[in-house]
């Protein structure tokens, strides 16, 4: 599940990759959106001059950590972004969660992640609302929660309604592709 905030119905901070890997980002939006169509090209390469099963999450996040890398030593001002690279398996033992931060650092979060500016305090929201195995609905109901902590007039909780999330999921169940929005009525 992939939850964001996110007050704009044009510009996108969740994505597909590929058809089990999903794309989150966070910071300028130019520059993530940059890194998630070279994503997006490189995976279709690589899985149409080899094959599918070759296009992994930790393919694509090594890809991602070594060009985050490349601007951040070599370029002027580095990225301002924070991206999730996240891959659905055919069983929960094979799911992929990788965290890149603007330096090219990355990080194979076991459960969930937090990225944004709060990224800490609502990483410990989650702790304590987070299960492994929760249906869609709960952890939805943890991560809108969390989000919500986090923002308000004097650090006070705020309300999300559906119109400022953005909200997909990667559904092992599904066919081919995995990578589906959820929106409207159905959020």
């Amino acid at each position: 599940l992939l939850v964001a905030e996110n007050t704009s119905n044009t510009l996108h901070k969740i994505s597909e990759i590929y058809d089990r890997i999903a794309f989150a980002g966070v910071g300028k939006y130019n520059e993530y959106e940059n890194l998630r169509v070279a994503g997006i090209r490189l995976a279709d390469l690589r899985g149409y001059s080899y094959d599918r099963r070759d296009v992994t999450a930790r393919a694509l996040a090594n890809a991602y950590a070594q060009t985050l890398g490349a601007i951040f030593t070599e370029q002027q001002k580095p990225y301002e972004v924070e991206i999730c690279v996240a891959e659905v398996g055919d069983t929960p033992e094979e799911d992929q969660l990788y965290r890149l931060s603007y330096d090219g650092t990355i990080v194979a979060e076991p459960e969930f992640l937090v990225m944004g500016g709060q990224a800490e305090a609502l990483t410990n929201e989650m702790r304590t609302a987070f299960s492994p195995g929760q249906p869609v609905r709960e952890a939805l109901g943890a991560a809108v929660s969390a989000l919500g902590t986090a923002g308000g007039p004097n650090g006070a909780p705020r309300s999300l309604p559906a119109s400022q999330l953005e909200v997909a999921v990667l559904d092992r169940t599904r066919g081919q592709r995995k990578f589906k929005q959820i929106t409207g009525l159905a959020l």
